[in-house]
Formats: C-alpha cells, sequence, structure tokens
C-alpha cells in the first residue's frame, strides 16, 4: 500500500490526464447540451452551485471528523454565496431573476449519487476533492469563452472570485483526503468516488461517450 500523499497524487495526476483530453470548449458545451452562450451558462451555474451548496450542508451533521467538517462548512457558505453573485450578475444582463427555479428540471445525477455517499473519505474524494477539481477546468473554459465574446464582467466575477475559492475547496479537500487515506480501503472508496464523479458530471459526459477511459454509469 502507498503512502497517503503519494495516492492523493496519483488521483490528481489521473484526474489531470483526463481533463487534458478536453476540448477547449468541451464542459460547456457537454454541460449545456450544445447551448454554450453566457446567459445559458450562467443559469446552469446556478442549479451546480445550489446542489453544492446543499450537499456540503446535508453532510455536515454525519460528518465526525472537525477538519472535513469545516471544509465542509466553508463550502456550503462558499457556494450560496457565488449563487447570489450569478443571479446579480444576470440580473445585469437584463435576465428577469424573479421566480427563477434553477431546480425546475429536478437534481442532477451527479448531485444523486453524491448524496448517496456515506463515509467521509468517499464524500471529500466525490465532492470537494474531485468536484471542484472539475468546477475548475470548467470555470477557466468559462473565462476564455466570456473574454471571446467581449463579457469582461462575468469573466472577472469568475476569475477573481468564483474560481479561486472552488480551486480553495478542491486543495482543501485533498489535504483532507491525505490525512484520511491512510488503509487500503479508505484508498479503495476514495479511488472509486473519485472515478465514479468524473464519469458522472455533466461537465465531462461528452468526454465519456468518446471512450477516453470513462464509461457514464447510471444513478438512481
Amino acid at each position: 500500500m502507498m503512502d497517503a500523499k503519494t495516492f492523493v497524487a496519483g488521483l490528481v495526476s489521473e484526474m489531470e490526464g483526463i481533463f487534458s483530453r478536453l476540448g477547449e470548449l468541451e464542459t460547456l458545451e457537454s454541460e449545456s447540451q450544445g447551448r454554450v452562450d453566457v446567459v445559458t451558462l450562467l443559469e446552469l451555474a446556478l442549479a451546480s452551485e445550489l446542489e453544492a451548496s446543499e450537499l456540503a450542508g446535508m453532510w455536515m451533521p454525519t460528518t465526525p471528523e472537525i477538519d472535513a467538517k469545516t471544509l465542509l462548512a466553508r463550502q456550503c457558505g462558499d457556494e450560496m454565496r457565488h449563487y447570489g453573485l450569478i443571479l446579480e450578475r444576470l440580473e445585469e444582463l437584463g435576465v428577469e431573476t424573479e421566480g427563477l427555479d434553477p431546480m425546475a428540471d429536478g437534481y442532477s445525477p451527479f448531485y444523486e449519487y453524491l448524496r448517496g455517499l456515506r463515509t467521509t473519505v468517499e464524500r471529500v474524494a466525490a465532492g470537494p476533492f474531485a468536484r471542484e477539481a472539475i468546477a475548475k477546468v470548467r470555470n477557466a473554459q468559462f473565462i476564455d469563452f466570456c473574454r471571446s465574446v467581449g463579457d469582461q464582467e462575468t469573466a472577472r466575477l469568475y476569475e477573481e472570485i468564483i474560481n479561486p475559492e472552488e480551486i480553495l475547496h478542491h486543495e482543501g479537500g485533498r489535504v483532507v483526503l491525505e490525512r484520511l487515506c491512510t488503509t487500503e480501503e479508505a484508498q479503495r472508496l476514495a479511488k472509486e468516488a473519485t472515478r465514479n464523479s468524473l464519469a458522472i458530471a455533466d461537465e465531462l459526459r461528452t468526454l465519456a461517450e468518446k471512450s477516453t477511459g470513462l464509461h457514464p454509469i447510471p444513478v438512481s
């Protein structure tokens, strides 16, 4: 069995290898089913931020480890603040947000998978660690796209506020995993949760369908 830091570094390397195969707009095209425009992507981001906040809050009472609980508390608050900032940006872009329901189509398969995780190592691996690593890549593509269409203000919002905080969530998850993944069982659970997250995430759906090592799995 490898030591925890080496193990987690291997998971990071595996994710980076997957992300390196993405096209420059692939996460955005996959997430939005080809409707790549700023307003659509911001509206989808509302649902993503809400789901992430709800999950972190839901997990807190049954997460005994204080470092993991602290990480989830920060994420819960940050994601809801991001929700408010995105809502404000939509209003600035002329979108009528009164009565807007980001969850009108229900929760995502990714949310349903994450909600069912029971151990701290699985939750941290799938949530702050893997989900926020995906968010980092998606946000980088979104920033570039916003700049390409002349929306400097949305690019600034993501570059200066939202993406740096998502990166902090991922890095915090990595630190917690390095503490938790000291047994073969913990490493097995972390690897499985990370890989499942990559296979389910909307942002990586197109890549999964190309059979590049990811295989979409059904989630009830």
